[in-house]
């Protein structure tokens, strides 16, 4: 059995001070870490640092780089004055600075940075312009929200002054513009939000901005910039470096609640486990993966994030919960905002229901009533692996129904996946083409270097996923338009790798194409875009036929707010982008269109649309 004391020694944080050092060993200083995670690594001793610089906008450049941002996605206004200049200085000095990405919608922007960091786990910058650039940013910020996305989320302030300072007010919009708290406009999905107010505070204020994004749990944060600050003009700029605001502590579950849930699990003759966003850390896969085969645990995965538990498992019982937790007497949830509908099924009142996750009651979740008899508060990576050695002693005991279970949950998964072929069977020659048959096509020609971005489209049941990192999702807000803006992030991010966006035409539109598709080609970010075309945003039907079945909309197929025709040539905006675009319309064209349109992202690195008409429900 594993040493909980022991691991507790060892992963507990450092003492900070002069104790931080051993005898012969220099300090410890910040560095990307795990996930990027910033965590002590051994290398030069931090010390102060003073540069040249000629504006408060130089320093907090600075100051940015130093901290490990690489990108600031940036949508501009009359407020990023004092930043241009910086950068102009910086690049005419040879300085190194943030890489500055023109991105021309806020939506797409923190969008970008929202995929920069699903890859990287490195959290990176996004500016807009004063309260309106805010605004076309909000639902990409509640989205990052929801999927806990570290972001550096700033934005200009109007002017504060009409006159006396550089940078006062000087143009006809500056009044107008101003907000009694801007900040408001997004307090409710930041975790924290502030504006700069002198030049002595940059240090502290980035420095807090980012350790507060990277605590767990993780999301965005919103910072104010008004341009009198950052035009203030200066001579040098004193700074600590590297940075020492060390947020890298996982959190590990309390041993009795441990032992309770090994017990709950040890014992049950139907356990079940639902995770929807384990995969966040590709790492955790892998635990998982150990604890569901050492007790023969069923996996089902509804409404993944991300790539968490391999597809072709037989483990795996697939995307839909609620048959299963009915059935269930102990239910492990890990990272899990909605692990079932109770509307549609729930578990049995006997069931003893467990929740593992860095905030597993979701608590900015105003309303979440799911049942919890063993909580679990701990970071998945690290508490998955103490799990599975707190099962070990039960194993010997447990042997022949462990065998028994396994048998007949590889049964169910086989049973599931000729389903899925049974269908795939009678809708692969459907004219106008089904979505099944789109995501099977997707999943023949994919390979190991292939990252898929799904808004919504992508039908899980015919896709192989095997790789951890090698799918996301957009995020449970559902603030259409993630997808490729992510997709892009996702392509900067591994730039070796094969990106497919695959969207609804709703959320196509969403997503700001124009500006998407500028990104793209003005910084060589070669994206596949397959749109899954039925003319329709079905959400908004489904939701009606499931509350008014023998309605008036039913009755009289009448279904205002939902209709999205005449459809455009979507495949032409690649054109005039410098890319490759293809009208399908044939299922057997589906397969070699993508090949086409792979060969022009891979070769010729260039972006690529597929209009796939689809079945319209």
């Amino acid at each position: 059995m594993l040493c909980y004391d022991r691991f507790l020694a060892f992963i507990a944080p450092r003492p900070k001070g002069p104790a931080f050092r051993g005898a012969d060993s220099p300090t410890v200083s910040l560095r990307w870490g795990r996930r990027g995670l910033p965590m002590a690594s051994r290398s030069d001793t931090s010390s102060k640092r003073t540069i040249a610089i000629e504006s408060t906008a130089d320093a907090y450049l600075e100051l940015l780089r130093d901290r490990g941002i690489a990108y600031l996605f940036g949508n501009g206004g009359t407020d990023f004055a004092p930043l241009v200049e910086a950068f102009a200085k910086c690049a005419a000095g040879g300085q190194t600075t943030p890489k500055p990405i023109t991105v021309p919608h806020e939506y797409v922007a923190v969008s970008m940075a929202d995929g920069f960091y699903r890859v990287t786990g490195r959290p990176q910058a996004v500016m807009v312009h004063v309260i309106v650039g805010t605004a076309n940013a909000a639902g990409a910020i509640m989205n990052a929200s929801r999927a806990n996305v570290p972001i550096l989320f700033t934005a200009g302030r109007t002017p504060l002054t009409e006159e006396g300072l550089k940078g006062a007010r000087n143009v006809y919009i500056h009044w107008a513009q101003e907000s009694f708290d801007q900040g408001g406009l997004v307090r409710e999905f930041v975790k924290w939000d502030y504006e700069l107010r002198n030049f002595t505070q940059v240090e502290t204020v980035v420095d807090r901005a980012l350790e507060i994004a990277m605590a767990e749990p993780r999301g965005p944060v919103y910072l104010t910039l008004p341009r009198e600050i950052l035009a203030e003009e200066q001579r040098e700029f004193t700074y600590t470096s590297p940075g020492r605001h060390h947020v890298d502590s996982p959190r590990v579950p309390a041993p009795e609640r441990l032992k309770e849930a090994a017990q709950a699990l040890a014992n049950a003759r139907a356990p079940l486990i639902v995770t929807q966003r384990v995969g966040a850390n590709p790492n955790a896969v892998k635990a998982l993966v150990e604890l569901a085969e050492s007790f023969a645990i069923p996996v089902v995965v509804p409404a993944g994030m991300y790539m968490n538990f391999p597809s072709h498992h037989p483990l795996h019982l697939g995307y839909v919960a609620e048959p299963l937790v009915q059935e269930a007497d102990v239910i492990l949830v890990i990272d899990a905002d909605v692990p079932w509908f109770p509307a549609v099924a729930k578990p049995s009142d006997a069931a003893t229901i467990i929740h593992l996750g860095i905030d597993p009651f979701f608590s900015r979740y105003p309303v979440r009533g799911y049942p919890c008899d063993i909580p679990l508060v701990a970071d998945s990576q690290v508490a998955i692996p103490l799990l599975t050695h707190e099962l070990s002693p039960f194993k010997a005991k447990a042997a022949r129904f462990i065998d028994e279970r396994f048998a007949r949950v590889q049964a169910q998964h086989e049973a599931q996946q000729r389903a899925a072929r049974e269908r795939l069977a009678q809708v692969e020659h459907d004219r106008p083409i089904d979505f099944e048959w789109v995501s099977h096509c997707i999943s023949q020609v994919k390979d190991d270097e292939t990252i898929l971005v799904n808004e919504y489209d992508l039908n899980l049941t015919q896709v192989q996923l095997t790789i951890p990192g090698s799918y996301f999702a957009a995020s449970p807000a559902a603030g259409l338009g993630w997808g490729t803006g992510a997709a892009l992030g996702i392509k900067l991010a591994a730039p070796e790798k094969t990106v497919i966006a695959t969207l609804g035409e709703g959320a196509y539109m969403f997503g700001c194409p124009t500006a998407a598709h500028f990104v793209s080609r003005a910084y060589d970010l070669p994206v596949l875009f397959v749109i899954f075309n039925n003319q329709c945003w079905n959400a908004v039907k489904r939701a009606t036929q499931g509350i008014y079945p023998n309605g008036w909309a039913a009755k009289t197929d009448y279904w205002p707010f939902t209709e999205l025709t005449p459809s455009p040539a979507y495949e032409r905006i690649a054109d005039v982008h410098g890319g490759y675009g293809e009208l399908v319309e044939d299922p057997a064209e589906v397969v070699p269109a993508l090949r086409r349109a792979l060969k022009v992202v891979r070769e010729e690195k260039r972006q690529a649309i597929l209009n796939v008409f689809c079945k319209h429900p």
